[in-house]
């Protein structure tokens, strides 16, 4: 056995760290045979053949492999001064925090420091390979008795979550993987004291390396494999340092987001979520027109849905015109009847492209022609109220992109009619691919050299309209579209760089919503755009879909919702799984929309939703699964159900949800019916669900204790911490709780507001709150004048002091409920004395909140006294 070297990063800025890795005696070969024929800085290459393309990849890492004499060299001087990092390959293992996650590394693995790219410790990994191509597949390492959570893409559009605990249960197209160690258990990471006791949570992060595009897949070795692709063969390499990020920590949450922030200071060629603007539609109802009108949509139509939501009290204040507004056509007539017959066999048909950048003949006035898509902006705006209207088109200006030889297009250039290219794991994963149109027909592509000038023109038209955004659709199909151009990594950079140009100088409310777009490619592009759809769509009609939708929302939104506000899609408010859907919309933290048809409308559900004013009560957060649910599989293993946590200001939401019984095969490659194992399964509740309820406690000495109320049951609960409360649900089943941290104000007198009862996310419409507690209240004994229940968690003040009084802010209207334990002696809005009931059997006060607040307001000023 070869010997452990301690090996010395030098740095003229960072300690000095050590790796301990055995192999490098024999890796040395492999890497020194590489920096001979290889410069750092044009790692990637094309063949003489190719189009000129200059293609360089540079980075100011370190690479953690040098040969023996060098590091031999430097033991002596640098040895006080090492560093064992958390991440590091040791002995042919990948170790984070003492902990071995992948056995059998490869000596071809390449290890590079992360330190570079921020304070988090964590390494890139890649790999040397013998030859130059534009495909390359290599183990990792050995991946056993761990739990993960893998985001894959199960389509070329769309990722849903796997779990499993060893390397065959990786699928293909994995683009996130989160794994967590089996050494202890979830209560340690409550109890203070070291890291070394806690779980560990690793993060693996394929990436872009130039203009490759990294995935992870499993084998039946239980290999985890890297593969890396460039969708063009010439564009070649074989040595590649940054081709996946690793770091852990013992929160799960916040080692995602430093990983990905990590990334994002290393690649450079995106922004976080929290560093984007986020577009106006989110804090308001909407309305799209897909499921509604599919491409049939008319402006008359448009008129009608608005109307017949806002007569019915839950006016949408924006609107979507989603496909079929735009001026489109099939090729020519001698092409088309050939293609015709073609597709007539294999059943596919036929493909439009789009003819120019303005609207067709439905959104044209018949009265006057030239005032365009304006006409029903205006009428949407000036008679029906609303305050954004946005418009889909999809990446390359239609589904087969801009049709070539069209007059109206001159002026883009000639279009390149390209034939989509897919990665081996897509195609496997979405065999029916080969007989798409796209593939069958090809895609007409706006030339990248022009697409600034083509995307300026559509939104500067668009906004001289009125139209405030736009929905960019198909996103994924650029990865297939880079023979000739550099790759589909390449390609998808300079559309991506060309949108986010013309969104920032036509749409100043940064008005776009990314569609289609869960590819690596796309997401690690994305400057400007600040929301991104979550998962595959709303499917009204079917019955398969509902609860694979609600899963995957939630889990995509763990690896989404650090780059972009997940936008967990539209739904029908007047369907058998209503509720289901509308609840976890409300608790998404993204935007809220319905597709209804004009007419088509469940109001009662619509009103947990929206406010009288058109707008909602967003969390503050992308909603995700709780910590204990993460491993688990909610739709697949038959007793586990979902819960999907929040943030509102002062308040915390989480749902409960039971997604059994539907899922994707991975052996039909389609979602299919399972047989659950139960009618309904039994999940339990803690206060601790919600990740960060602490963080809104207004005490610092608060003793985790919170009160909880069902909107399903309409129950108040006290939960002290860390006690478990059991919920049974069917299928198709949910419940939602607002939780709120209890401030105790004097011995046997507690506080804990809701907000608005009625309605899904209640709690979001705290938007301000305060304790007084009056002189002499904190006793360490109740006095006379107070008569205590039970085990003191009820008191009654039968003197006329005041105790405490809770203030808050609560904007909407309905009824408000608080949970207390003890009788309110008042309760005032504003200036007026107001009725309120109170429930002694758990505490629950609540009153009515008759209308909106006065509009210079905003809020109600509800004072409680105790």
């Amino acid at each position: 056995m070869v010997a452990p070297l301690s090996i010395p990063i030098h740095s003229s800025n960072t300690p000095v760290i050590t790796i301990n890795t055995p192999f490098f005696n024999t890796f040395s070969t492999s890497i020194s045979h590489f920096l001979s024929l290889k410069n750092a800085h044009n790692l990637f290459t094309r063949t003489p053949c190719s189009s000129s393309l200059n293609l360089s990849f540079a980075s100011n890492n370190r690479v953690l492999a040098y040969r023996g004499s060098e590091v031999e060299a430097n033991t002596d001087k640098e040895s006080a001064m090492t560093i064992k990092p958390a991440v590091r390959i040791s002995e042919r293992k990948l170790v984070v925090k003492d902990r071995t996650i992948l056995t059998n590394v490869p000596e071809n693995v390449i290890a590079t420091s992360g330190a570079a790219a921020g304070p988090v410790e964590g390494v890139f990994l890649g790999a040397a390979f013998d030859k130059d191509s534009n495909n390359h597949v290599v183990s990792l390492g050995t991946l056993r008795d761990v739990r993960f959570l893998a985001c894959f893409r199960f389509k070329l559009w769309w990722m849903a979550q796997k779990m499993g605990d060893k390397g065959r249960d990786i699928p293909l197209e994995t683009q996130f993987l989160l794994v967590e160690t089996k050494d202890g258990s979830h209560l340690e990471a409550d109890i203070d004291g070291d890291d070394e006791n806690k779980i560990v949570y690793t993060v693996f992060l394929p990436l872009v390396e130039g203009p490759f595009k990294a995935c992870l897949q499993g084998n039946s070795a239980d290999e985890l494999e890297l593969c890396l692709w460039s969708g063009d063969t010439d564009t070649l390499a074989s040595t590649f340092t940054h081709s996946v990020y690793i770091s852990s920590g013992t929160d799960p949450f916040g080692t995602i987001y430093e990983a990905i922030k990590a990334v994002k200071l290393h690649l450079g060629t995106f922004r976080l979520r929290g560093e984007k603007k986020l577009p106006g539609i989110v804090d308001y109802f909407g309305w799209c027109t897909w499921d509604a009108f599919y491409q049939e949509v008319t402006q008359e139509g448009v008129e009608a849905g608005l109307e017949s939501l806002e007569v019915g009290g839950t006016p949408p204040k924006f609107v979507i015109i989603d496909d079929g507004w735009q001026s489109v056509g099939s090729d020519d007539h001698q092409q088309q009847q050939e293609e015709e017959e073609e597709e007539k066999e294999l059943g596919a048909p036929q493909l439009l492209r789009l003819t120019g950048i303005k609207e067709n003949e439905k959104f044209q006035k018949k009265e006057d022609p030239s005032v365009g898509i304006k006409n029903i902006v205006n009428i949407a705006k000036e008679k029906h109220g609303l305050k954004y209207v946005y418009v889909w088109h999809a990446i390359t200006g239609y589904w087969g992109g801009v049709r070539p030889g069209v007059k109206e297009m001159e002026e883009y250039g000639s279009a390149i009619m390209q034939y989509p290219k897919l990665s081996k794991g897509v195609l496997e994963n979405e065999p029916t691919w080969k007989n798409d149109a796209i593939a069958l027909q090809g895609l007409g592509l706006v030339n990248p050299k022009n697409v600034y000038k083509f995307y300026n023109e559509l939104h500067s038209y668009l906004a001289s309209a009125g139209i405030d955004g736009v929905k960019v659709d198909v996103q994924c199909i650029l990865e297939t579209l880079g023979t000739g151009l550099g790759g589909g990594a390449e390609l998808t950079r300079q559309y991506h760089h060309a949108l986010d140009a013309s969104v920032a100088r036509n749409f100043p409310d940064n008005g776009c919503i990314a569609c289609m777009s869960h590819n690596l490619e796309s997401l690690y592009c994305s400057k400007q755009t600040g929301i991104v759809r979550a998962s595959d769509d709303f499917y009204p009609r079917d019955p398969t879909s509902h609860t694979i939708h609600i899963a995957a929302v939630a889990y995509n939104s763990v690896f989404l919702g650090e780059i972009m506000l997940p936008d967990w899609d539209m739904f029908h408010s007047l369907h058998p799984a209503a509720d289901y859907h509308g609840s976890a919309r409300a608790i998404s933290g993204g935007p809220v929309y319905v597709s209804d048809a004009p007419g088509k409308h469940n109001f009662d559900l619509l009103r947990k939703l929206v406010l009288p004013d058109g707008s909602i009560l967003r969390a503050r957060l992308p909603g995700r699964p709780t910590k204990d649910c993460l491993f688990s599989d909610p739709a697949r293993d038959g007793v586990s159900l979902l819960k999907i946590w929040n943030m509102n200001k002062y308040t915390g939401v989480l749902g409960m949800y039971n997604c059994q019984g539907a899922a994707w095969n991975s052996v039909e490659r389609k979602n299919t019916f399972h047989q659950t194992k139960s009618e309904a399964i039994t999940g339990y509740v803690r206060g601790r669900d919600v990740h960060l309820i602490s963080d809104v406690a207004l005490d610092s000495n608060w003793n985790g204790n919170v009160a909880l109320y069902s909107h399903r049951t309409q129950d108040l609960i006290v939960l002290p911490y860390n006690v478990a409360m059991p919920v049974s649900l069917k299928v198709l089943e949910h419940d939602i709780f607002t939780v709120t941290p209890i401030k105790a104000l004097a011995p046997g007198f507690s506080f804990a507001p809701f907000g608005l009862i009625d309605m899904f996310n209640g709690g979001g419409a705290i938007e301000g709150l305060k304790y007084e507690v009056k002189s002499g209240a904190q006793l360490s004994d109740v006095e006379d004048g107070y008569q205590v229940e039970g085990n003191g968690q009820r008191a009654e003040n039968l003197s006329s002091y005041v105790i405490a009084v809770a203030s808050m802010e609560v904007k909407g209207c309905g009824r408000f409920g608080a949970y207390s334990s003890t009788k309110p002696r008042k309760c005032t809005v504003g200036s007026s004395l107001v009725e309120f009931e109170y429930d002694s059997s758990w505490g629950l006060v609540s009153l009515n909140l008759v209308e909106m607040p006065q509009e210079e307001q905003k809020v109600h000023k509800i004072e409680i006294e105790l």
